[in-house]
């Protein structure tokens, strides 16, 4: 049988048959594309700039930049810069040089524009200045981080969203209307499925059309699901932003003392596939950047949870660490060591190499102790309270105050102990 002829009997997936025919279609992105939104201004204006449409799999970007050309009458050219290169950008951007002299425009969508080179970027943006095309990118990924500089100057970026469950239920009663029938699940197992399909609609349709096809006569058990049907794999890459976004929120949330968030973003991470180990490197740090001398047991905790991960690996070492971010999330907080480190090395910049004052350099040699190394030193010990209230800073720098602890955990001691010397060296001046 003919290619062509096989291809013609294949049905439509009913993702392609349920795509939205108007933006009035579209789910979930009313931010863009309502009155106020940027596209709902662009297109009462009639005039569409170029755009970076930035956001999850299955939002609509795509989409929504097909329907853009057909509010604007541009004509839609789609690329893939996954399969697309230089000579690919030259045939399009002639093509749509002489579509401009005839009279008409051309909105040219990359999908996946993160994958061109920055030199390839750089290719569109004379035809971008001139008004050759009108350029409409997708990414999953910032833009911040994976477009140069250049082109995000002559583009809007916009931000998509993810499909809540309000969005997700329209769209399930959309693919049930097109199905003529009513899914094998009750409400607990629609809860399941937009789990699974984790805010992208089109993966949720994929679903529907699966469940369509099982042979279930009553409600297949939310249990039951998980084996029928694959969950979509979390949006995750542990070399792109979603990597700093979870270790930024689980460092916030033990920061705030929020034990919970702590370990949900922690199993989030390890949900998506991050290397444990990096995110018990990153206790470790939080350990003495967060808590410090509010609980030096802190630090302890978490290299033995490194420790112990290493010697069980996953899943069981995974608990250790779980261990360390409930003590970290209950921990006192402090940063003073965290300041004090970083006001002292500014003050080393500052004053130079200044000498320590003599009387603290030791004298192994005749000629050191003729000229005053050493002359003067008292031996702490030997002083009363065992505390001599020496000058200890260089000659010429008055004394700092860089370690300030707060009134939290075990630094409630150590100011104690810093305002008894502060008394006594007071004392014996």
């Amino acid at each position: 049988m003919p290619a062509e002829l096989f291809a013609s009997l294949a049905p439509t997936p009913l993702a392609e048959r349920l795509r939205p025919k108007t933006l009035g279609d579209i789910l979930g992105q009313d931010h863009l594309l309502g009155p106020e939104g940027p596209l709902g201004r662009m297109l009462a204006a009639r005039k569409l700039s170029s755009l970076i449409l930035w956001g999850p799999p299955g939002c609509g970007k795509t989409t929504i930049a097909r329907l853009l050309a057909e509010q604007t009458d541009l004509h839609f050219e789609p690329l893939s810069a996954v399969f697309s290169g230089v000579a690919d950008l030259r045939r399009i951007f002639e093509a749509a040089r002489q579509r401009r002299r005839d009279g008409k425009g051309t909105l040219l969508f990359v999908d996946e524009i993160h994958r061109f080179n920055r030199a390839q970027q750089d290719g569109f943006l004379p035809y971008v200045e001139d008004g050759t095309v009108t350029l409409v990118g997708a990414t999953t990924e910032n833009p911040s981080f994976e477009l140069n500089a250049a082109l995000l100057s002559r583009c809007q970026v916009l931000v998509l969203k993810r499909l809540d469950d309000a969005a997700l239920a329209a769209v399930l009663d959309r693919a049930e209307t097109a199905l003529g029938r009513k899914l094998p699940i009750d409400e607990e197992g629609r809860q399941a499925i937009f789990a699974m399909a984790d805010g992208d609609g089109r993966y949720l349709i994929t679903l529907a059309e699966q469940l369509a096809g099982l042979k279930e006569k009553g409600p297949v058990p939310p249990a039951r699901l998980a084996t029928l049907l694959q969950k979509r794999a979390p949006l995750y890459d542990k070399a792109q932003e979603a990597h700093y976004n979870l270790i930024s929120a689980l460092h916030k949330s033990l920061r705030g003392s929020d034990v919970d968030a702590a370990l949900y973003w922690f199993a989030r991470m390890l949900d998506g596939g991050e290397d444990p180990k990096y995110i018990a490197r990153r206790l470790v740090r939080f350990a003495v950047e967060d808590i410090g001398m509010a609980d030096p047991n802190a630090l302890t905790q978490t290299l033995a949870a490194w420790d112990t991960y290493d010697r069980l690996g996953s899943p069981e070492g995974e608990l250790a660490i779980a261990q360390a971010v409930i003590y970290l999330g209950t921990a006192p907080k402090s940063n003073s060591g965290y300041t004090a480190f970083s006001a002292a090395k500014r003050a080393a910049k500052e004053h130079g190499s200044l000498t320590p004052p003599m009387h603290i350099l030791n004298a192994p040699t005749r000629l050191m102790k003729d000229i005053g190394y050493g002359k003067g030193y008292e031996y702490d010990h030997n002083a009363e309270d065992g505390f001599s209230g020496q000058n200890y800073f260089p000659d010429g720098m008055a004394r700092e105050e860089f370690y300030q602890p707060v009134e939290r955990g075990f630094e409630r001691e150590i100011l104690k102990r810093l305002e008894y010397w502060k008394k006594l060296r007071a004392k014996k001046r």
